[in-house]
């Protein structure tokens, strides 16, 4: 099954140099191959929210969401069960230091 771990921050991040370095937990879950991509995304400032209301468009500058906690990235992986996908989220940088929301995909 697939499942989307978004990774979340939610204000300025204290951390040493290098823990904050997804290269070697991407390279892990590539090797395995458990990651079928992902990246990270610029601040929420640069974000640009869509609307259409009654046949308008409506653009809003910055994020829709009204919260501290702020989408820093994202990473698709498959994996068997929602256990395992809570196994690889555990192991990413940003779990010790964020939040990583881990979200099935829908299925038929």
């Amino acid at each position: 099954m697939k499942y989307l771990l978004l990774i979340c921050t939610d204000g300025p991040i204290e951390a040493g140099p290098g823990e904050l370095d997804a290269t070697p937990w991407a390279e892990e879950m590539d090797g395995k191959g458990v990651r079928l991509t992902g990246s990270r995304v610029r601040e929420a400032e640069d974000a640009t929210t869509v609307r259409v209301r009654d046949g308008s468009l409506l653009l809003t500058d910055g994020p829709f969401a009204e919260t501290k906690e702020q989408m820093a990235g994202f990473d698709i992986v498959e994996c068997a069960d929602l256990d395992a996908a809570i196994e690889v989220a555990s192991k990413h940088p940003m779990a010790r230091f964020g939040m990583i929301e881990v979200r099935p995909f829908w299925t038929d």
